[in-house]
């Protein structure tokens, strides 16, 4: 299922003229607190962080956004035209709980596009992760959107949102009543069932979006409309990191339970410019939680079938064999040579799922015709190399 989830997405990512970008797990630390927000859970409670022999203090990488951005910038991918699309694929690492579809070595499959304000990439980002989603499996996914304004309307939110949780915050965890002083927006990430019905009456940033904000929100709402993709609107959804600005989006599916989030993504406009960056690269990604997908559809999937499994009964025709092996594999057929007497092959042929046993013995390498017996109706055939090569080929399209 691992293979089948990231073959799937390598094959959506060509087909939106997506490019694989590789970036180190370790980075300097100082990356992921500029880049993430030095007020987030990540940087503050669960990065792995440790001083390297120069002094340098280094960190496994969190999450892949800033990393990307980091390495965007020093490469000079911003003098390159058009818009850059960059996909990735690899272990991140959090120190969390360990919970069902969290763990503290997790796997990511991402994309960035950098270099477009354009509403009509946020939802076409939108539409490509669906299309991953839907070809991996996955059904009865939600899509959830909002947006988090920009640096022009936010702050007035934030300011209201400081302002009521004066007297809200000594109700909630202790995790928000830090956050109320240092980050309110953090509240609303809050995942404590008992702070819920709190956060439900706080404010929400849709009622303070600016014009151009509400304009681009109102677009994409457009534009997944017109591709016939279904959202729900949660106006208190942020996401947890400082970095996004405008749309933010989230996938969630009912087999996680509690840990529902499948994947994750949003725009972060100013990104590039708080790393460094002397050139304005507006950007929109997501990551999805690779462990959750594959966890979420792997008990709809089948393994794949073993396509052929050879029986041949004495040397002559383990060599005579093995050749036809490596012959049936070139041609992308899956094939277990198996030695011994034909009743421990044939009974192993059945646990392994073969659609196929070929008994190879004497007297069919002196006719070359060979017995082919089809495991599913126990059907046995004399078929010569080509024949044999010809159901196999039949059999697997």
């Amino acid at each position: 299922m691992w293979n089948k989830v990231e073959a799937v997405a390598r094959e959506v990512f060509r087909t939106y003229n997506y490019h694989e970008i590789r970036t180190p797990i370790l980075e300097e630390t100082q990356l992921f607190a500029r880049g993430v927000g030095a007020d987030t859970d990540i940087v503050t409670k669960e990065m792995y962080t440790f001083t390297d022999r120069d002094e340098t203090s280094v960190t496994l990488r969190p999450e892949n956004t800033a990393s990307v951005i980091r390495a965007y910038i020093e490469h000079r991918l911003d003098q390159r035209p058009g818009v850059q699309k960059l996909y990735y694929m690899g272990p991140m690492f959090r120190r969390e709980r360990p919970q069902k579809g969290r763990y503290r070595q997790f796997f990511q499959i991402g994309a960035e596009a950098i270099g477009s304000e354009s509403p009509v990439v946020d939802a076409e980002v939108i539409e490509m992760v669906m299309e991953v989603l839907e070809r991996a499996g996955l059904g009865g996914a939600k899509l959830l959107i909002n947006s988090v304004g920009d640096h022009n309307c936010r702050p007035q939110y934030v300011e209201k949102l400081r302002e009521e949780l004066k007297d809200a915050a000594p109700q909630m965890c202790g995790d928000c009543q830090r956050r109320a002083e240092t980050n309110p927006l953090r509240v609303l990430d809050c995942k404590v069932e008992a702070d819920q019905p709190i956060i439900e009456k706080l404010p929400t940033i849709i009622d303070y979006l600016c014009d151009p904000c509400r304009a681009h929100f109102e677009a994409v709402k457009q534009y997944l409309g017109d591709r016939g993709i279904e959202y729900e609107v949660r106006p208190r959804m942020v996401r947890g990191l400082d970095y996004y600005m405008r749309t933010t989006f989230e996938v969630v599916h009912g087999a996680l339970g509690a840990q529902n989030s499948v994947l994750g993504g949003g725009r972060y406009d100013g990104l590039a410019e708080s790393l460094g960056s002397k050139v304005h690269s507006p950007g929109i990604g997501f990551s999805i939680g690779e462990d959750r997908l594959v966890m979420s559809v792997e008990g709809e999937q089948r393994a794949t079938p073993l396509d052929l499994c050879v029986a041949p009964l004495g040397e002559a025709a383990v060599r005579h064999g093995a050749v036809m092996a490596r012959d049936f594999r070139r041609a992308g057929v899956s094939v277990e040579l198996v030695e011994g007497k034909l009743k421990r092959v044939m009974e192993l042929a059945n646990k392994l799922g073969a659609r196929f046993t070929l008994i190879i013995g004497d007297n069919e390498m002196a006719a070359g015709r060979y017995a082919l017996k089809d495991m599913t109706t126990g059907d046995q055939q004399s078929l010569t190399r080509d024949e044999i090569a010809a159901r196999l080929a039949a059999a697997r399209s």
